[in-house]
């Protein structure tokens, strides 16, 4: 599983075997939610509501970095980690 980051209980991931469009998933607890990262919102999935905020207001900052793994995803290079939202 390629860990990107990983902050107040969330894991944040993207997988080798990705489809369009663009995206990266979010862990927490036994929930699992998919993030478009063109337009930040959750696609995929369910996460308690203040979840979904974390990980959005964690996105926007890092927005340049999710796209950047993403080109590594589909080129099958290894992923950077990115620093946890504080």
């Amino acid at each position: 599983m390629p860990e990107l980051s990983r902050f107040l209980g969330i894991i944040i991931v993207m997988y080798y075997n990705e489809h369009n469009p663009p995206h990266f998933h979010a862990k927490y607890g036994g929930q699992r939610g998919a993030f478009s990262i063109a337009d930040l919102r959750l696609i995929e999935g369910q996460l308690p509501a203040r979840i979904i905020a974390l990980v959005l207001e964690w996105a926007f900052q890092h927005r340049d970095e999710l796209l950047e793994n993403w080109g590594l995803v589909q080129a099958r290079r290894p992923l950077r980690k990115i620093a946890p939202l504080v």
